[in-house]
């Protein structure tokens, strides 16, 4: 079907009496109204200018898109902030004629307030003050009953710190101040206000299509989020005490991930991979999020378990973002997970963690959870290491890594279907290793000799300077020195911190700074070296290449088949080597 949109250059009095006919609302996604005082300062000094130039073209305000949901409400997609303001000084604007004189101009112009705010009888065009054009729905917003109070009464509470009654107060201010210094410009600023002030509403046929448009138009701000529409979604259909908690635990799911330095839209993200693997999809197109969800009527929101396993979810970047213990759960304990997860935080893209995520939502509860996690760690960190670095581009996992998330719901042990890596090729390509996978290598490497998670700020040191003397090496080429300091044997992690005081000095004059260090690795290297030079980096590269293909293999690189540790009978003691004798007497055995 046809996407249509309809686009109609408005007066503000124009578009805000349609909503008699589908009233405006401020859906639950979006968030609470936030102008500042400073926005409303410069609203309302443009109308003024502008009525101060006698100009009689129009005033541009902006565009309004929306569209009409299955109530025949306009639900307003972007906007929200623009009309919520102007409903506001539309209301001030009333309150101050309210409290004049009955003159023609007042009478004209509260006769045009009206229909721009309020219902009205059809035929005597009575005004229903208790029922206005717009309504906001914003979820957890107290804020929502003070902005309809203010448009019903034209009232705020003393001493109100919301932006609805602070903008309000800011309008009523204005407003008397303008009216009293430039009485004869001010019939004038109202009637500019409701028929030259010109918004472009654009009307969508669907939800999707304007949040389509929004996402096109939008550079303000932050964009509406899908994780924002399926907040709406699960509060709908929540009753009153329902979605109390919801909103309470949605908030604090929100401010946790944040910390993590995670987002929900993320968390939708990682479990909607889980619910492909339920559904046993490998296809390889990864579908949009929202397009995902909204399928049968967003019927995979409405289950009890989404937020408990998007809660779940983010317990695991909890400890690999930020290092906690997640309390009742002794594999986040665990440092050997730990150092592994820590090592698959650097692989250069995010296929790693759609397995991991997966594993840990079906078996995190599970007896044997910790030994069997940090076997498939372990081994996904060698396939996937090993992949990257002979192919470095997402598509030399992306098929294996699909079948590997369905082969985890059906087993704890799945099997991995990935390419064979060739040794030899991969033994090379680690000497000279893509610079999005050294960081990854050098985990790899300093976590075999460290009993502890490496600091968090390190960088990648150069043993032997990449700004080296040429008189240093007079018998070797520039090219072939420039090559080697490039080569993985001359890099090693190294605090940041002591990284700038031992600056770009050869290694004797580095070596102190280098004992320094909590990284065992590098300590190990100060210790057992008095100097470095091309020779002693052509000798590491060989003992990386060497040490690195040897523990990849011991992890299960090119072996599909889980490993599984043999289980050993115990050993029988004297009192069961009689029974055994006793029963084979008697003939059982």
């Amino acid at each position: 079907m046809a996407t249509t949109i309809e686009v109609n250059k408005q007066s503000v009095k124009q578009l805000l009496e349609t909503g008699k006919v589908n009233k405006f609302i401020i859906p639950e996604y979006q968030r609470p109204y936030a102008w500042s005082d400073e926005q409303i300062q410069t609203l309302f000094d443009d109308l003024v200018e502008y009525t101060a130039n006698n100009n009689e073209s129009t005033y541009f305000l902006g565009t309004i898109v929306s569209y009409e949901n299955e109530n025949s409400e306009q639900e307003i997609i972007d906007g929200q902030q623009r009309i919520t303001s102007l409903f506001l000084l539309l209301r001030a604007l009333y309150s101050k004629l309210s409290s004049m004189t009955e003159t023609k101009e007042v009478k004209n112009f509260k006769g045009q307030i009206e229909s721009a705010l309020w219902e009205q009888d059809e035929l005597t065009a009575e005004v229903d003050y208790e029922k206005t054009l717009i309504e906001s729905r914003v979820m957890g917003d107290e804020g929502n009953k003070t902005f309809a109070n203010i448009l019903v009464n034209g009232t705020i509470e003393e001493g109100a710190k919301d932006n609805y009654s602070i903008n309000y107060k800011l309008f009523a201010e204005l407003i008397e101040n303008y009216a009293l210094n430039e009485p004869e410009l001010f019939f004038w600023f109202i009637r500019n206000v409701l028929n030259k002030a010109i918004l472009l509403p654009i009307t969508a046929d669907s939800q999707d299509t304007a949040l389509t448009i929004f996402s096109t138009l939008n550079d303000r701000g932050l964009a509406l989020s899908d994780a924002d529409i399926f907040k709406a979604k699960i509060y709908n259909q929540l009753d009153s005490k329902g979605k109390k908690e919801f909103i309470d635990r949605w908030q604090q799911l929100d401010y946790t991930a944040t910390n993590a330095n995670e987002s929900i839209q993320k968390l939708f993200y990682y479990y909607m991979f889980y619910l492909r693997a339920l559904e046993n999809d490998r296809n390889t197109t990864t579908p949009g999020i929202r397009k995902y969800y909204s399928r049968n009527q967003f019927e995979q929101l409405y289950k009890k378990d989404v937020m408990s396993n998007l809660e779940t979810v983010l317990n695991l970047w909890l400890v690999v973002n930020n290092r906690l213990e997640i309390e009742d759960e002794d594999w986040s304990k665990n440092i050997e997970i730990k150092k592994v997860l820590d090592g698959l935080s650097s692989y250069p893209n995010e296929f790693w963690k759609y397995p991991v995520v997966i594993y840990y939502l079906k078996y995190h509860g599970t007896p044997d959870f910790e030994d069997l996690f940090l076997k498939f760690l372990k081994k996904l960190l060698a396939v996937l290491a090993a992949r990257y670095i002979v192919t470095p581009t997402i598509n030399a996992v992306k098929r294996g890594i699909l079948n590997l998330n369905s082969e985890i719901i059906k087993s704890p042990t799945p099997r991995f279907d990935f390419a064979t890596v060739d040794e030899q090729e991969l033994r090379g390509k680690i000497k000279i290793a893509h610079r999005n996978t050294v960081r990854m290598i050098l985990k790899i490497l300093a976590y075999q000799r460290q009993d502890e998670l490496l600091p968090e700020k390190w960088e990648i040191e150069h043993i032997l300077p990449q700004k080296w003397q040429s008189s240093y090496f007079p018998s070797n080429s520039d090219e072939e020195v420039k090559e080697l300091v490039e080569h993985i044997g001359n890099k090693i992690p190294f605090e940041k911190k002591l990284n700038i005081i031992a600056s770009n000095g050869f290694f004797k004059k580095k070596q102190e700074s280098y004992k320094k260090s909590r990284v065992k690795i590098l300590i190990d290297l100060a210790e057992e070296h008095n100097d470095w030079g091309l020779d002693e980096i052509r000798e590491r590269d060989i003992r990386i290449s060497d040490e690195l293909l040897n523990l990849l293999n011991d992890w299960g690189l090119n072996k599909p088949e889980f490993p599984t540790q043999q289980v050993q009978p115990p050993t029988p003691t004297d009192e069961d080597l009689k029974m055994i004798e006793e029963l084979k007497r008697k003939g059982f055995i």
